[in-house]
Protein backbone atom coordinates (compact mmCIF):
# COMPACT_ATOMS: atom_id res chain seq x y z
CA UNK A 1 0.00 0.00 0.00
CA UNK A 2 1.76 3.52 -1.36
CA UNK A 3 1.97 5.79 1.80
CA UNK A 4 -0.32 9.36 1.26
CA UNK A 5 1.20 12.48 0.50
CA UNK A 6 0.59 14.60 3.46
CA UNK A 7 -0.73 18.28 3.34
CA UNK A 8 -0.23 20.89 5.97
CA UNK A 9 -2.39 23.87 6.42
CA UNK A 10 0.10 26.35 7.49
CA UNK A 11 -1.38 29.54 9.57
CA UNK A 12 -2.13 28.44 12.84
CA UNK A 13 -1.82 24.46 12.07
CA UNK A 14 2.01 24.73 11.49
CA UNK A 15 2.78 28.45 12.50
CA UNK A 16 1.81 29.88 15.62
CA UNK A 17 -0.55 33.14 14.82
CA UNK A 18 -0.81 34.56 18.06
CA UNK A 19 2.45 35.87 17.91
CA UNK A 20 1.66 38.58 15.95
CA UNK A 21 -1.25 39.46 18.89
CA UNK A 22 1.38 41.74 20.50
CA UNK A 23 1.93 44.04 17.20
CA UNK A 24 -2.04 44.07 16.67
CA UNK A 25 -3.13 44.96 20.08
CA UNK A 26 -0.35 47.52 20.17
CA UNK A 27 -1.92 49.11 16.83
CA UNK A 28 -5.66 48.66 17.30
CA UNK A 29 -5.45 48.62 20.94
CA UNK A 30 -7.31 45.77 21.65
CA UNK A 31 -6.44 41.94 22.13
CA UNK A 32 -9.09 41.01 20.14
CA UNK A 33 -8.07 42.86 16.69
CA UNK A 34 -5.69 39.74 15.64
CA UNK A 35 -8.72 37.01 15.39
CA UNK A 36 -11.05 39.66 14.39
CA UNK A 37 -8.60 40.08 11.62
CA UNK A 38 -7.93 36.78 10.68
CA UNK A 39 -11.57 35.64 11.13
CA UNK A 40 -12.67 38.55 8.67
CA UNK A 41 -9.61 37.72 6.18
CA UNK A 42 -11.08 33.97 6.16
CA UNK A 43 -14.98 35.10 5.71
CA UNK A 44 -13.82 37.19 2.94
CA UNK A 45 -11.89 34.42 1.08
CA UNK A 46 -14.97 32.60 1.51
CA UNK A 47 -17.33 35.07 0.29
CA UNK A 48 -15.21 35.33 -3.14
CA UNK A 49 -15.50 31.32 -3.29
CA UNK A 50 -18.87 31.41 -3.41
CA UNK A 51 -19.44 34.40 -5.48
CA UNK A 52 -16.48 33.83 -7.53
CA UNK A 53 -14.43 36.74 -6.82
CA UNK A 54 -11.02 36.03 -8.27
CA UNK A 55 -8.33 38.21 -6.02
CA UNK A 56 -5.42 37.16 -4.14
CA UNK A 57 -4.78 36.11 -0.16
CA UNK A 58 -2.25 39.36 0.74
CA UNK A 59 -5.11 41.55 -1.07
CA UNK A 60 -7.72 40.17 1.69
CA UNK A 61 -5.46 40.47 4.49
CA UNK A 62 -5.14 44.48 3.13
CA UNK A 63 -8.70 44.59 3.28
CA UNK A 64 -9.13 43.13 6.44
CA UNK A 65 -6.72 45.46 7.84
CA UNK A 66 -8.77 48.31 6.43
CA UNK A 67 -12.24 46.89 8.39
CA UNK A 68 -10.04 46.61 11.75
CA UNK A 69 -9.01 50.25 11.23
CA UNK A 70 -12.90 51.27 11.22
CA UNK A 71 -14.00 49.12 13.31
CA UNK A 72 -11.09 50.34 16.03
CA UNK A 73 -11.59 53.87 14.59
CA UNK A 74 -7.90 53.32 14.01
CA UNK A 75 -5.80 55.10 10.80
CA UNK A 76 -2.40 53.15 10.43
CA UNK A 77 0.12 54.74 9.02
CA UNK A 78 1.51 52.88 5.82
CA UNK A 79 4.47 51.83 7.99
CA UNK A 80 2.64 50.32 10.42
CA UNK A 81 -0.03 48.86 7.93
CA UNK A 82 3.52 47.31 6.19
CA UNK A 83 4.24 46.12 8.93
CA UNK A 84 1.75 44.07 10.61
CA UNK A 85 1.58 42.45 6.87
CA UNK A 86 5.49 41.74 6.90
CA UNK A 87 4.75 40.22 10.14
CA UNK A 88 2.87 37.63 8.79
CA UNK A 89 5.90 35.76 6.94
CA UNK A 90 7.60 35.78 10.55
CA UNK A 91 5.50 33.55 12.29
CA UNK A 92 6.69 31.06 14.48
CA UNK A 93 6.26 27.60 14.19
CA UNK A 94 4.47 25.95 16.87
CA UNK A 95 6.86 24.04 18.85
CA UNK A 96 5.07 20.56 18.32
CA UNK A 97 5.72 20.94 14.43
CA UNK A 98 9.30 19.93 13.17
CA UNK A 99 9.94 17.12 15.31
CA UNK A 100 6.42 15.95 14.11
CA UNK A 101 7.26 16.64 10.59
CA UNK A 102 10.63 14.98 10.76
CA UNK A 103 9.13 11.82 12.60
CA UNK A 104 6.92 11.51 9.11
CA UNK A 105 8.99 11.79 6.86
CA UNK A 106 11.62 9.27 8.60
CA UNK A 107 8.98 6.86 7.96
CA UNK A 108 8.84 7.57 4.09
CA UNK A 109 5.81 9.84 3.96
CA UNK A 110 5.93 13.12 1.70
CA UNK A 111 5.28 16.64 3.65
CA UNK A 112 3.82 19.29 1.36
CA UNK A 113 3.14 22.93 2.92
CA UNK A 114 -0.20 24.13 1.49
CA UNK A 115 -1.81 27.28 1.82
CA UNK A 116 -4.12 30.17 0.74
CA UNK A 117 -1.16 32.13 0.43
CA UNK A 118 0.93 33.28 -2.62
CA UNK A 119 3.98 30.70 -2.99
CA UNK A 120 6.55 33.86 -2.07
CA UNK A 121 4.55 34.11 1.16
CA UNK A 122 4.82 30.51 2.07
CA UNK A 123 8.17 30.02 0.94
CA UNK A 124 8.98 33.31 3.06
CA UNK A 125 7.12 32.01 6.13
CA UNK A 126 8.75 28.12 5.43
CA UNK A 127 12.49 29.92 5.24
CA UNK A 128 12.00 32.13 8.15
CA UNK A 129 10.52 29.79 10.45
CA UNK A 130 13.63 27.10 9.70
CA UNK A 131 11.15 24.61 8.32
CA UNK A 132 11.74 25.05 5.03
CA UNK A 133 13.70 21.41 5.20
CA UNK A 134 11.48 19.41 6.69
CA UNK A 135 8.81 20.14 3.36
CA UNK A 136 9.39 18.25 0.85
CA UNK A 137 7.16 20.65 -1.79
CA UNK A 138 5.20 23.62 -1.16
CA UNK A 139 1.99 24.49 -2.91
CA UNK A 140 -0.48 27.50 -2.96
CA UNK A 141 -3.63 27.58 -4.32
CA UNK A 142 -2.94 31.18 -5.95
CA UNK A 143 -2.91 29.44 -9.73
CA UNK A 144 -6.49 28.63 -9.22
CA UNK A 145 -7.83 31.86 -8.53
CA UNK A 146 -9.68 30.45 -5.53
CA UNK A 147 -9.25 29.54 -1.97
CA UNK A 148 -9.70 26.40 0.38
CA UNK A 149 -12.42 24.97 1.20
CA UNK A 150 -13.49 25.30 -2.85
CA UNK A 151 -13.00 21.85 -4.01
CA UNK A 152 -10.71 22.65 -6.92
CA UNK A 153 -7.75 23.94 -5.01
CA UNK A 154 -7.70 20.23 -3.39
CA UNK A 155 -7.82 18.92 -7.12
CA UNK A 156 -5.15 21.46 -7.75
CA UNK A 157 -2.68 19.87 -4.88
CA UNK A 158 -3.41 16.68 -6.35
CA UNK A 159 -2.56 17.07 -10.08
CA UNK A 160 0.27 19.20 -8.91
CA UNK A 161 1.57 16.40 -7.14
CA UNK A 162 0.77 13.67 -10.21
CA UNK A 163 -1.56 11.61 -7.21
CA UNK A 164 -5.40 11.12 -6.96
CA UNK A 165 -6.89 13.06 -4.55
CA UNK A 166 -7.42 9.77 -2.41
CA UNK A 167 -3.84 9.69 -2.16
CA UNK A 168 -3.76 13.10 0.14
CA UNK A 169 -4.50 13.77 3.47
CA UNK A 170 -4.69 17.60 4.86
CA UNK A 171 -3.43 18.09 8.13
CA UNK A 172 -5.67 20.94 9.56
CA UNK A 173 -7.18 22.95 12.79
CA UNK A 174 -9.99 24.68 11.06
CA UNK A 175 -12.84 21.86 11.03
CA UNK A 176 -14.31 23.90 7.88
CA UNK A 177 -10.44 22.82 6.08
CA UNK A 178 -10.92 19.44 7.23
CA UNK A 179 -14.50 19.37 5.70
CA UNK A 180 -13.45 20.71 2.66
CA UNK A 181 -10.48 18.63 2.50
CA UNK A 182 -12.96 15.65 2.69
CA UNK A 183 -16.18 16.55 0.78
CA UNK A 184 -13.49 16.52 -2.20
CA UNK A 185 -12.19 13.21 -1.57
CA UNK A 186 -9.25 13.61 0.38
CA UNK A 187 -8.08 12.17 3.90
CA UNK A 188 -7.60 14.74 6.57
CA UNK A 189 -6.76 14.96 10.15
CA UNK A 190 -7.73 17.64 12.40
CA UNK A 191 -5.59 19.08 15.18
CA UNK A 192 -7.23 20.62 18.30
CA UNK A 193 -4.98 23.88 18.80
CA UNK A 194 -7.65 26.08 20.06
CA UNK A 195 -10.33 23.85 22.18
CA UNK A 196 -13.04 24.38 20.56
CA UNK A 197 -15.64 21.92 19.46
CA UNK A 198 -15.71 20.68 15.96
CA UNK A 199 -18.86 21.46 13.77
CA UNK A 200 -20.99 19.04 14.53
CA UNK A 201 -22.71 19.68 10.73
CA UNK A 202 -19.15 18.99 8.82
CA UNK A 203 -17.56 15.28 7.78
CA UNK A 204 -14.94 14.23 10.67
CA UNK A 205 -11.97 12.92 9.67
CA UNK A 206 -10.60 9.98 11.12
CA UNK A 207 -7.62 11.32 12.92
CA UNK A 208 -7.64 13.74 15.53
CA UNK A 209 -5.57 14.79 18.31
CA UNK A 210 -4.81 17.91 20.45
CA UNK A 211 -0.97 17.68 19.21
CA UNK A 212 0.85 17.08 16.06
CA UNK A 213 2.89 14.13 17.56
CA UNK A 214 -0.55 12.65 18.18
CA UNK A 215 -1.46 13.15 14.32
CA UNK A 216 1.53 11.68 13.19
CA UNK A 217 1.93 8.63 15.47
CA UNK A 218 -1.91 8.18 14.01
CA UNK A 219 -0.86 8.48 10.40
CA UNK A 220 1.66 6.33 10.49
CA UNK A 221 -0.23 4.06 12.62
CA UNK A 222 -2.54 3.19 9.96
CA UNK A 223 0.22 2.47 7.77
CA UNK A 224 1.74 0.08 10.16
CA UNK A 225 -1.29 -2.27 10.56
CA UNK A 226 -1.71 -2.46 6.76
Amino acid sequence: MNKEIVLFDINETVLNLNSLKPAFSEAFGSDEALPRWFSTLLHASTVCISTKVQTQFAELAGVALDSMSAKYHVELTDTQRTALLVAFANLKPHSDIRGALETLRSHGFKTVAFSNSSLNLISAQMRNSGLDQVFDEIISVEETGSFKPDPRVYEFAARTLGVSVGDLRLVATHDWDTHGALSAGLKAAYIDRSGVPYHPLYLKPDIQSATMDGIVEQIIAIYSSS
